[in-house]
C-alpha cells in the first residue's frame, strides 16, 4: 500500500468510527486513541477533567510511543476492520 492509499485508508477508518453512534469498550476507544495520537504525529496532553482518564490516555500514548506513524495508521485501521467484522 502506497503512504497515499495508507492514509486514505486511515481517514476512512476515522471516519467510520466518528459516525458510529453505539458506544465503544473503553479498553477499545483507549487504544484507538494512542493509534490516533501517534498517527497523526499529535503528541498533546490529555485533557480530559478527570485526572484518571488523563492517566489512561497517557499510559495508552506510552504503550505505542516505539512505532512510526504509518504503523499506527496500520494499526488504528487493523482495530477498526476487526471490530466491525465482530459487531456484524
Amino acid at each position: 500500500m502506497t503512504p497515499e492509499e495508507l492514509h486514505k485508508t486511515f481517514e476512512d477508518a476515522v471516519k467510520r468510527i466518528n459516525e458510529h453512534t453505539e458506544p465503544f469498550p473503553a479498553d477499545f476507544l483507549l487504544r484507538l486513541y494512542a493509534y490516533y495520537k501517534k498517527a497523526t504525529n499529535d503528541y498533546g496532553r490529555p485533557n480530559s477533567r478527570k485526572p484518571i482518564i488523563n492517566a489512561f490516555k497517557t499510559n495508552a500514548l506510552f504503550q505505542v510511543q516505539d512505532i512510526s506513524e504509518d504503523e499506527a495508521k496500520q494499526e488504528y485501521i487493523s482495530l477498526v476492520n476487526n471490530y466491525f467484522l465482530y459487531r456484524n
